[in-house]
């Protein structure tokens, strides 16, 4: 057995196959790599794309299957989980403005892609799960009153449900970036926090991780750190929650109030509290002339499950998915 060595530019190359192959679930050959890679702003040849296989495969991160391609295998999914995480600081950020553009959503014709977020749930706490989430949607702490339950074996983006497993997708807050983007309303995410929660009102933010510095969700951090409050928050009117700071110029105040009463219109919702130009909003200052906008996170319903004691595992701003493809939460 031979010792490879790489460089971080050929290890960056890697990660990138890496990502290409974890995108489909069947192999994937070195001329269809070449043309994803492209896409990413890498030009490589097929040749070249077939040496950098034979080096991971010689380091376990893919498996070969002759003419039909590559795919990615246990240890690749976990070097790619891992691997140059100084590349990844401000994926969230960029995630962010991705799903955003692709976004299709009109908020008048209720028609089109939203972003969603999806958490898988053991099939036999489903129900369960529900029950423990619904006083979250009741007292307003989620992004509208819409989900869509996607079975085992079914797909959801990218993201295929396991056996035994279904998926609960919930509305992402970045579908409101998207349909403002739509009508050249500019929208920038600051970060997500911890929003505390008095008298059933949003008093303001105790703990904040800026979207630009993490690897990470925040909503999923502060889910799985066991920092939320939402059962209490949504019987009680004291608790945390998770949200969102967004910063809007002022001059648009206008037209994202009307794009937020249009998205109540479509049982969707989210918007916490609105600021005005240049003021601080819930204690968080806003550059001049611009105004703040708190939006929860679209995952918060599922933190009340986790402090329930019902394991889930969430994936933040998961993918897009049709309007048309999701129900009320009482009508499940």
């Amino acid at each position: 057995m031979r010792t490879v060595t790489v460089s971080q530019d050929v290890e960056r190359k890697v990660v990138t196959i890496l990502r290409v192959l974890a995108e489909r679930e069947e192999p994937v050959g070195a001329r269809k790599i070449a043309l994803r890679l492209r896409e990413y702003g890498i030009e490589l040849s097929e040749r070249a794309v077939r040496y950098h296989l034979q080096l991971m495969d010689e380091r376990g991160l893919t498996v070969g299957f002759g003419e039909a391609g590559r795919q990615i295998t246990d240890l690749g999914r976990d070097e790619l989980q891992n691997a140059l995480v100084s590349d990844k600081i401000g994926f969230v950020r960029s995630r962010i403005e991705g799903l955003a553009y692709q976004t299709t959503f009109d908020v008048e014709r209720r028609t089109g892609d939203i972003v969603v977020n999806v958490s898988l749930i053991a099939r036999h706490r489903f129900v369960e799960t529900v029950e423990a989430v619904k006083p979250a949607f009741r007292a307003g702490y989620s992004m509208g009153e819409l989900v869509a339950v996607v079975e085992s074996g079914e797909r959801v983006g990218s993201q295929r449900v396991p056996e035994g497993y279904v998926g609960l997708a919930t509305v992402c807050s970045v579908t409101l970036n998207g349909v403002l983007l739509r009508r050249g309303l500019p929208i920038q995410s600051r970060f997500g926090g911890l929003l505390q929660i008095r008298d059933h009102r949003p008093l303001r933010f105790t703990d904040v991780i800026d979207y630009s510095g993490t690897t990470l969700d925040p909503l999923e951090i502060f889910i799985t750190s066991g920092l939320t409050s939402v059962q209490t928050a949504s019987e009680s009117g004291e608790g945390k929650i998770g949200a969102g700071f967004r910063e809007i110029p002022a001059v648009t105040l206008p037209g994202v109030r009307k794009v937020l009463e249009a998205f109540t219109g479509a049982r969707l919702g989210g918007a916490m509290a609105i600021g005005a130009p240049s003021q601080p909003l819930l204690e968080m200052p806003v550059d001049i002339d611009m105004a703040g906008l708190v939006v929860v996170g679209g995952l918060t319903p599922l933190a009340a499950a986790h402090e329930a004691g019902i394991p889930v595992i969430n994936k933040a701003m998961s993918t897009t998915m049709p309007f048309e493809a999701l129900q009320s939460i009482w009508e499940i």
